[in-house]
C-alpha cells in the first residue's frame, strides 16, 4: 500500500527587511537581496542585504572632483574616481550601491541628483535595483521611460 506523504504549505515568509535607526535618527533599512525579486518571499539561501537610503534628499556626497573610497566599499587598487569623467562617475556609484555597508556610505558618497540622472546608466544586481524602485517610485519611472525608448 503506497502511502502520501502530505506537507503542510510553507508558511508566507514576510520581506526580509531590517529596519533600525542609525545616530541621527534616521530609519534605516537593510533589505534582502532576493526579496524584491521574490514578490517579497525570501528564496532559499544566503541573501545579501542591500542598503537603501531613507530619502533621497538624505544623499548629499560629492558630485565633482576626486573621491577615494573606502577599502571596504572598493578593494580594486583603483578607488580614486574623477566625478567629472562619465565613466567614472558611473563605476563609482555601482561601487557604493553595491558594497554600500550601512545608508552612512550612501549618504557619505552619493549625490541625490546625481543618482537620478545616472540611474538608467548604472548596471546593477536585479535585487538592487528593485529594492531602490520599490522605496523610490522616481527611480523606476525613470528605468521604465528608459525601457521604453
Amino acid at each position: 500500500m503506497a502511502m502520501a506523504l502530505l506537507r503542510s504549505p510553507r508558511p508566507r515568509a514576510h520581506r526580509p527587511v531590517h529596519a533600525y535607526r542609525d545616530a541621527a535618527g534616521r530609519q534605516v533599512m537593510l533589505v534582502g537581496m532576493d526579496a524584491a525579486e521574490s514578490g517579497g518571499r525570501p528564496a532559499a539561501g544566503y541573501q545579501r542585504p542591500y542598503a537603501v537610503a531613507d530619502s533621497l534628499d538624505l544623499l548629499h556626497g560629492p558630485s565633482s572632483g576626486m573621491v577615494r573610497l573606502p577599502s571596504h566599499l572598493d578593494w580594486s587598487g583603483h578607488a580614486e574616481y574623477d566625478l567629472d569623467s562619465p565613466g567614472r562617475v558611473v563605476d563609482l556609484y555601482r561601487a557604493v550601491l553595491i558594497e554600500a555597508a550601512s545608508p552612512q556610505d550612501l549618504y557619505a558618497y552619493l549625490d541625490g541628483g546625481m543618482l537620478r540622472r545616472l540611474w538608467a546608466l548604472i548596471w546593477l544586481p536585479v535585487q538592487l535595483r528593485k529594492a531602490w524602485e520599490l522605496k523610490f517610485p522616481v527611480l523606476a519611472e525613470i528605468s521604465r521611460v528608459t525601457a521604453a525608448a
